[in-house]
């Protein structure tokens, strides 16, 4: 697991953000930070905790957004969230590979099987909702190796497969894309309403970022 600093600024107040497989911060560098010191996690080859978790003490409010199977990856960490003042899941469950509550195993198998070919552009064609939005991520897309995005998409089944979610409500609250090609809606919201999470269903594509501009746009979205 990797971490950077989108904007650490001394702030009273922190951001920390679990992104998506594959992911990595340059995408999501066009958010305005405002007056929050942002911590951006990524790379789930191994899921361990951060020495720059040792900070979050310092600060006077703090928020966890996760977002696809950052929301997994997040959770697996819960105990070190456990005083955020607000947690979102964003596009995710803790059940990222499930039949009723993730992405069915069949779809999942065969997106892991031909992952290499994927990530050479139909994956990120179907993450966005739009021909418009993919040509705005092709201008600032991810920098890692498509070999180290293969490895961390295996290592995150592996991970899957051996961890038991024994599960108590962690999310506050989840955010549900209504056309989302990734995760069915449906089986998020049903996972979500199924622990008690209020859900807020927003009418864009599994990556809903472009429609706002800053962080706290989309965190207090529709709050």
């Amino acid at each position: 697991m990797k971490s950077c600093w989108l904007n650490k600024q001394n702030n009273q107040n922190l951001i920390v953000f679990f992104a998506g497989w594959s992911f990595d911060a340059n995408p999501f560098k066009f958010l305005d930070c405002g007056d929050s010191d942002v911590l951006f996690v990524y790379d789930y080859n191994k899921i361990s905790k951060l020495d720059e978790f040792e900070c979050f003490n310092n600060y006077r409010t703090k928020t966890l957004v996760s977002w696809s199977m950052g929301v997994f990856s997040a959770y697996l960490l819960r105990d070190v969230f456990r005083d955020f003042d607000l947690k979102t899941a964003i596009n995710g469950t803790v059940f990222p590979v499930d039949n009723s509550c993730g992405i069915p195993v069949r779809s999942f198998e065969l997106t892991l099987k031909h992952a290499a070919v994927g990530l050479e552009g139909k994956f990120y064609q179907n993450i966005f909702l739009t021909p418009d939005e993919f040509a705005k991520y092709s201008q600032t897309p991810v920098l890692r190796t498509i070999q180290d995005r293969v490895s961390e998409l295996e290592n995150l089944y592996d991970s899957i497969k051996n961890t038991c979610v024994d599960y108590e409500k962690f999310y506050d609250k989840a955010v549900v894309s209504e056309f989302d090609k990734i995760i069915p809606p449906k089986n998020q919201a049903a996972c979500h309403s199924k622990n008690g999470i209020p859900v807020i269903t927003l009418p864009f594509g599994h990556f809903p970022f472009y429609h706002f501009t800053c962080w706290d746009e989309f965190i207090y979205a529709n709050r």
